[in-house]
């Protein structure tokens, strides 16, 4: 099994280095540290697995999972995060990842969803998936950044940890006057005026 660890903390990619050595003593481990790096070695290399942090330094994670499960499909991709299940997971799952575990998690859990995942099946929490059911049962109450395409949230997200439209343009390959067109659709479903809005409704929702 190879499996590829995209973290930008040294210290949770020894621990969880550590941990998976007790799943099989003769894994083949690799580490980067940001998203480019990530992409860099997914390109040299087929990894059955990859453990992806959300916050990383040069992009949103949910991106990098986009682009993963776009060139390399097969590529199995269980989400790490700090933001409790409720924020990403959903998205995380239906931009296609094999499972999504809060770094609180387990080790026991940890290794459950590395098997799972190993043999060809997601992996999803029982308290995930009863938040899954309920939130299928109550469409109507959705948070405001739930109404948000898959674009339009990262753009969010970037806008709220105050990267400019020039910058977000930058990185998405987009145009300047597109990047400020997405703008005044998110301020519009999200109720805002002001990026200090935006950041302060997603630092309530831990989704930065």
């Amino acid at each position: 099994m190879t499996i590829l660890i995209c973290d930008d903390h040294k210290i949770v990619r020894d621990g969880l280095r550590q941990i998976l050595g007790q799943l099989q003593p003769d894994m083949v481990i690799t580490e980067a540290g940001s998203g480019k790096e990530l992409m860099n070695l997914c390109e040299k290399e087929v990894f059955n697995i990859v453990l992806l942090d959300i916050s990383l330094p040069d992009k949103n994670g949910l991106e990098i999972l986009q682009a993963v499960k776009h060139r390399w499909p097969a590529t199995n991709v269980l989400m790490l995060s700090m933001h409790p299940q409720e924020q990403y997971a959903r998205r995380a799952i239906a931009l296609g990842a094999s499972g999504y575990l809060t770094k609180d998690t387990a080790s026991e859990e940890l290794i459950l969803a590395i098997k799972r995942i190993a043999d060809g099946q997601n992996y999803i929490s029982q308290s995930l998936a009863e938040n899954l059911a309920l939130n299928i049962t109550r469409e109507e109450n959705k948070q405001d950044h739930e109404t948000l395409s898959g674009r339009e949230f990262d753009i969010m997200i970037k806008l709220a940890t105050g990267k400019s439209l020039v910058e977000i343009a930058k990185d998405l390959l987009i145009s300047n006057k597109t990047v400020s067109t997405y703008r005044s659709r998110i301020m519009e479903k999200m109720n805002c005026s002001k990026n200090t809005e935006l950041t302060k409704y997603c630092i309530e929702k831990n989704l930065i």
